[in-house]
């Protein structure tokens, strides 16, 4: 079973990241690790931080001379903001350490400081924001990439692109060459393929910079090449659509998720949403008339493409603080600020990209298996022509 997890604090001394099941002799790139990374960390409306981190992976188990193992993979991701919270966040207490925290008494609405701070019985919501932040996603991107040179070996591709800003949205459909050129560029302004549309999504983002507010949007990952059979209808659980919304909602900020078409399906009758079943004999393919379902019937992948989509609400650090109430005193203050972004969005569809890639290489482990890359392919190849004859 193809499994990870993160740890670390947002201003600790590094993020960690570990990763188990991946099969031995998968091609790995730091170089296109940290290239992830460096994609996550861009785009208009970012905050400070992203001028103070320059993130890069530390692979220090289970990779050498640029082959998986097949033992566990471990990774770190170095904070440079740690220097500035030595003493506030230190491992081991010291004399004279109380005057060092840097203490939140005041929850953001939005956020998980009060809820966390009753839960852990914390009067200081410091170590629940520190944990919550948005900060982690930076191991998942580093883990995502991993699951992606898998995929890659199969021929599935995975990118995103921004289709709204607040209330601006793209009005047409994206082609998967406009999305794909989207991850090759060098300066990301946020991820729209469309020019017009980016530039008044600009402007969203303008107008919560003046006015100390925040932006949230939507983003879509596309993943293509994905074979049918991944997936499974027999229990609530192996339903793979499931499993990639839980994937995408468990993204900091992340309220809401639609595969494939359902908000307009929801509006539409039966006829104009399912889609048509045709069969190419030179390909000896089944295809689809439309991709209204987003690749996904009856939890199981169907061969179209796979379509997700975050709904991200404005993230809840504002530099105009919304009402709240002190912890120590318990009277009415204005909810507390750390430095922070605008807007998020186009970083999203990048964390996005990872946790759908995570979720699809581990339901194509599920299935074809493999300690190897090499026996991995003979099971792949085999389906295949199973497919191919059916």
């Amino acid at each position: 079973m193809l499994r990870f997890e993160t740890a670390g604090e947002s201003h600790g001394e590094c993020l960690v990241a570990t990763l188990t099941g991946l099969p031995a002799g998968i091609p790995i790139s730091l170089d296109a690790v940290n290239r992830e990374l460096w994609r996550r960390q861009q785009g208009y409306g970012r905050g400070g931080r992203m001028k103070i981190e320059n993130d890069r992976a530390e692979i220090v188990a289970g990779v050498r001379h640029s082959h998986t193992i097949g033992s566990p993979v471990a990774m770190l991701i170095r904070n440079n903001d740690w220097k500035n919270w030595t003493e506030s966040l230190p491992v081991e207490d010291f004399a004279g350490s109380a005057e060092k925290r840097k203490t939140v008494t005041r929850p953001r609405p939005g956020h998980a400081d009060l809820a966390g701070a009753i839960k852990y019985n914390f009067h200081d919501a410091r170590y629940i924001l520190e944990r919550a932040s948005a900060r982690e996603t930076a191991a998942r991107v580093a883990v995502g990439a991993f699951a992606k040179a898998l995929l890659g070996e199969f021929g599935i591709e995975i990118r995103s692109h921004v289709i709204a800003v607040g209330p601006v949205r793209l009005q047409r459909a994206a082609a998967w060459e406009e999305i794909a050129a989207l991850g090759g560029k060098d300066a990301v302004l946020l991820g729209c393929v469309d020019a017009e549309t980016e530039a008044r999504m600009k402007a969203v983002v303008d107008e919560a910079y003046r006015t100390g507010d925040t932006a949230g949007g939507v983003f879509e990952v596309v993943a293509r090449g994905v074979p049918p059979g991944l997936g499974s209808h027999i229990a609530w659980d192996t339903r793979l659509d499931g499993r990639l919304a839980q994937a995408i909602v468990s993204m900091q900020a992340v309220k809401g998720v639609e595969v494939g078409f359902a908000a307009e399906g929801a509006a539409s009758f039966g006829s104009k949403v399912q889609d048509t079943i045709h069969y190419d004999r030179e390909g000896r393919r089944f295809t689809r008339g439309a991709n209204r379902a987003g690749g996904l019937e009856g939890g199981i992948t169907n061969g179209e493409d796979v379509l997700v989509r975050g709904m991200l609400k404005p993230i809840s650090t504002l530099r105009r603080p919304l009402e709240s109430v002190d912890l120590a005193t318990r009277k009415p203050a204005l909810a507390a600020y750390e430095r922070s972004d605008v807007c998020v969005v186009p970083a999203a569809g990048v964390i996005g990209e990872a946790m759908v890639a995570i979720v699809l290489a581990q339901a194509f482990l599920e299935k074809f298996g493999g300690d190897s890359l090499p026996e991995t392919r003979r099971n792949f190849e085999g389906y295949q022509e199973q497919v191919k004859s059916f």
